[in-house]
């Protein structure tokens, strides 16, 4: 037997070894990456990205991209179905924040963020979001979009902790 095949036949063992140690650790984190992680796919005109990575645990401030669950209402149901996917909004507001309304003017301390609308293209009746101060724990979410559906109606309001799948990042 040649030196390089000695050599070879006792590394086997500890190469596997380490292995069979190591495959576990790494397939217990590649599982933990997954589940703080996702790549979405947006089908609405209301963000001009096309496709995000969302991370669950990345700290959410004002300009952050959310990905949260639209509280159930018939508006939502009538306009993307019983079971809606995700919705996509930025952060315009946050706890503390202070939310007024003037005409169809919306404000956030004192600066226009948007302009409500009256009624959906279907001809639903929108009902103004919120107004006051921000609660903790939650966001007033909007977007750039005209007939964005977000916390300028009260389909959507404020959007909570509870509803929030994480923060996102536009990559296409």
């Amino acid at each position: 037997m040649s030196a390089a095949a000695r050599i070879a036949r006792r590394l086997t063992r500890p190469v596997v070894l380490t292995a069979l140690v190591a495959l576990p650790l790494a397939l217990g984190s590649l599982d933990a990456f997954r589940d703080d992680h996702a790549l979405l796919i947006n089908a609405s005109p209301s963000l001009p990205n096309w496709a995000f990575w969302l991370d669950r645990n990345a700290p959410i401030g004002r300009g952050s991209l959310i990905f949260f669950e639209a509280p159930r209402s018939e508006l939502v149901a009538r306009h993307f179905g019983e079971s809606p996917q995700l919705f996509g909004k930025r952060v315009l507001g946050v706890p503390g924040d202070r939310v007024s309304h003037e005409g169809p003017d919306v404000f956030i301390n004192g600066r226009k963020v948007a302009t409500r609308l009256l009624a959906t293209r279907l001809g639903i009746v929108l009902t103004p979001g919120p107004e006051g101060t921000i609660p903790p724990g939650c966001f007033y979410a909007g977007s750039d979009h005209p007939r964005g559906l977000d916390s300028r109606y009260g389909a959507i309001g404020f959007v909570c902790r509870g509803q929030i799948f994480g923060s996102g990042r536009a990559i296409l």
